[in-house]
């Protein structure tokens, strides 16, 4: 749900060294014209882990440009979406949308505007728009289509003076599976360069009822994350409570669900929100005050059960999931963490062969280098070298 997909970041001065040394020698190794995306993916990896230090820095200078970032509205079928836009300095290479998953903080998210301005300082036109429903913790059709009207507001503006005209389209989290079925939409299709999807879902009925159950596919248990069982009980808040309770219940998930999201830069500003979000549960009448007290103490052996029960017919719509939509004719890559307790990476490779099944080009990574809502340590030199490799095989497009 979070709007990045970091890489992990290695805490002990060894793995630190490790990775540093490999990505710093890709980095150098992509000085030449034949080997330049890597040297871009190695930069991007190196800006995602947040690794830094004098020699470090030096090596992320490689191939930088300056960046101008402006604020703007695009236009969509449901109205206008506030956008960002980073400029390279020079002419662009290529216009990329990025379209970040559930986050209440639209433009404003520090992760989201590390990753654009990243990208940016790499030659690319970034365009990261603000999804009303995400930013209110909803998952709709409308997403799908403000992503498609926002890829060709990029085709018609940012895109038009770039050296490759094409545009690409990354989304994260839910967004990743959502900017696959736009993608594949007859507007957009032949404009795209590439689609990304990183720790995004294939089939949207599938990722909720794991998230309620903490039971896989193919049947294997994995404790799912209580984050995404508190944006299921928002989303469907209106069926379980009486009219007059439903936007108190939800007033009170979105200060929890913000608190969540804010804790990860900013811990006690994310406290006030819990300790904010905890007393107001308590107030509510029953039965809102059972579920909100449920999400608020993360007891998902007790609310997942019965939100299974409740799962909406409108999640099964073909808008809301890749493997129910058309395939992109454009070049897809999918990226997920193996750790994924949020949206499981078992989402990508099923997404993976469904689409491979259905004639689409695929290249697909699950790796424990990245995480949806956790950090682990223990990077190794072959999954540093894959994910570098996967981010060069994008950036060549």
């Amino acid at each position: 749900m979070l709007p990045a997909a970091p890489m992990r970041r290695p805490s002990s001065p060894l793995a630190r060294r490790l990775v540093a040394a490999l990505l710093v020698g890709a980095a150098l190794w992509g000085t030449t014209r034949l080997l330049a995306p890597y040297g871009t993916a190695a930069a991007l990896v190196m800006r995602a882990a947040g690794l830094h230090g004098p020699w470090l820095d030096r090596a992320l200078d490689w191939g930088r440009v300056d960046v101008r970032a402006t604020a703007t509205t695009a236009a969509t079928r449901h109205g206008p979406v506030q956008v960002r836009v980073f400029h390279p300095g020079g002419r662009a290479r290529r216009a990329v949308v990025i379209a970040a998953g559930v986050n209440p903080r639209g433009l404003d998210e520090p992760r989201l505007a590390n990753f654009a301005e990243a990208i940016a300082q790499r030659g690319f036109a970034v365009v990261t728009p603000a999804l009303p429903d995400l930013m209110d913790f909803r998952i709709t059709p409308r997403l799908t289509d403000q992503i498609e009207d926002v890829v060709r507001w990029t085709d018609r503006g940012p895109a038009r003076d770039a050296a490759d005209t094409r545009v690409g389209l990354v989304g994260i989290s839910f967004s990743g599976g959502l900017s696959i079925v736009a993608a594949a939409r007859p507007g957009i299709r032949d404009r795209l360069a590439f689609v990304v999807s990183l720790g995004g879902h294939g089939d949207l009925p599938r990722t909720l009822r794991y998230l309620c159950t903490g039971v896989l596919p193919d049947g294997t248990r994995k404790p799912a994350h209580d984050y995404g069982l508190s944006v299921i009980l928002h989303n469907i808040a209106d069926t379980l409570v009486p009219p007059a309770q439903v936007e108190p219940l939800r007033d009170v998930l979105r200060t929890w669900l913000n608190a969540s999201t804010v804790w990860m830069t900013d811990q006690a500003e994310g406290q006030r929100l819990f300790d904010e979000a905890a007393r107001a549960a308590p107030t509510l009448p029953e039965p809102a005050r059972r579920l909100a007290m449920q999400a608020i103490r993360r007891d998902v052996a007790a609310l997942g059960p019965e939100l299974a029960d409740h799962l909406p017919a409108w999640s099964a719509l073909p808008a809301l999931s890749a493997e129910r939509s058309p395939v992109p004719s454009a070049p897809v890559y999918l990226l997920h963490g193996v750790d994924d307790s949020v949206i499981p990476a078992l989402e990508t490779v099923r997404l993976a062969d469904a689409l491979r099944a259905r004639g689409a080009r695929v290249r697909a990574l699950v790796t424990p280098l990245v995480s949806h809502a956790t950090v682990k340590e223990g990077p190794k030199a072959r999954d540093v070298a894959a994910l570098v490799t996967f981010w060069a095989d994008v950036v060549r497009q």
